[in-house]
């Protein structure tokens, strides 16, 4: 149900977009998500993907498609 969404590979795992803006990706078989005010509520552990990049959330709540959908919209609305 989420228009504008995309994903890219990139060495190896996934960029995810919303409307051509990155809002996470998927490092290791885990769905991530930039950290931003609008989706902290969710208490959400923070994971690093990879070296030196900064900490992301780890969505956990993967089959459950109303939370996902909430989580990726308020990243998105967060980051702009």
């Amino acid at each position: 149900g989420l228009d504008g969404i995309s994903t890219r590979p990139m060495m190896g795992e996934y960029i995810l977009y919303v409307n051509d803006l990155v809002v996470g990706g998927i490092y290791d078989d885990r769905l991530l998500v930039k950290k931003c005010d609008l989706n902290k509520h969710y208490n959400m552990d923070e994971i690093i993907p990879y070296p030196n990049a900064k900490p992301m959330y780890f969505v956990t709540e993967v089959d459950d498609i109303e939370i996902l959908e909430k989580i990726i919209l308020e990243t998105y609305q967060g980051l702009l």
